[in-house]
């Protein structure tokens, strides 16, 4: 079987997995869809399997890292969904209190992705909690597939206080000085984007590609802005000039980048949509942005 690079497949094929991966089209569809695309050696299966998530192979911190004091926690979200579980991550043997990051999730649970997400933010000097939104239907699965299908039966909008319930976490816990962003991906992006609105006291935030808030909440946002957009990514840039206009309408305190030729997902290591020089620079920019808003 010919062994597939990304240079072997079409964007078109990226395409269809976003419509799949944010619930346009059923398997059934997606994979028929996919066949279109099997030629010259290349099959259904070996396109499934290359375009699909590899944890095994993408962690670069690993959970037992022992420069880190990272367990599962669970906190009440009184608003929202009740008590929700949470991966909370911070140097070991931090000797000061530290400002803190909520990690958020895509539309899927707190898969290993996210968790190594975080502990790769923890290692740079904070505390970070990222949660589990599935946790009332019993937690991220262990598949992508079976996640989104749980996720699609929670409301966003408690699952939402949810992650607003994590800020108030992390804003009383002991080790945090109160000092505190939220960076998220996909559906977490659209979390970031409705913190800044919802939480006046937060630090900052970092949606990476994610849905953006109406013209109306637009005013509400304090907090300054770092938003990451993916050039290919038609679904979420087309809500962007309206916001970017709102953002300067209200004088809002923002930094935005496009990255070029790459897809929706570019940061998420454990999919062909990677893109390392977009996700190592974005991410670099990230830590800087929370290291300047928050260490203040």
């Amino acid at each position: 079987m010919k062994k597939l690079k990304k240079e072997d497949i079409h964007q078109e094929v990226f395409d269809l997995y976003d419509e799949y991966a944010h619930n346009k089209i059923e398997r059934r569809q997606f994979v028929k869809k996919l066949s279109m695309y099997a030629v010259g050696g290349i099959t259904v299966s070996s396109l499934l399997s290359f375009i699909m998530p590899n944890y095994v192979e993408s962690v670069t911190v690993n959970q037992d890292d022992e420069r880190l004091d990272s367990k599962f926690i669970t906190y009440n979200s009184k608003k929202g969904n009740g008590e929700i579980r949470g991966l909370l991550s911070k140097p070991k043997n931090a000797s000061k209190k530290l400002p803190g990051i909520v990690i958020i999730h895509e539309n899927r649970g707190l898969n290993p992705y996210i968790e190594d997400v975080a502990r790769r933010a923890a290692l740079e000097g904070f505390i970070t909690l990222a949660p589990d939104a599935l946790t009332p239907l019993g937690g991220y699965p262990g598949n992508d597939d079976e996640g989104r299908s749980m996720q699609r039966k929670l409301d966003r909008n408690d699952m939402l206080e949810d992650f607003i319930a994590a800020f108030e976490y992390l804003n009383s816990h002991e080790g945090c000085t109160g000092k505190i962003g939220v960076v998220g991906f996909c559906f977490g992006g659209w979390i970031s984007n409705m913190m800044a609105v919802k939480v006046p006291n937060l630090g900052a935030a970092v949606p990476y590609y994610g849905s953006q808030p109406t013209k109306e909440d637009i005013i509400k946002i304090n907090a300054p802005l770092m938003i990451h957009n993916a050039g290919l990514d038609k679904r979420v840039n087309a809500g962007w000039p309206a916001y970017e206009e709102g953002l300067k309408e209200h004088n809002k305190v923002y930094e935005a980048y496009v990255y070029p030729e790459v897809n929706h997902g570019f940061h998420n290591n454990t999919t062909p949509r990677y893109d390392k020089a977009a996700a190592d620079l974005s991410w670099s920019r990230t830590l800087s942005f929370f290291k300047k808003h928050l260490n203040q």
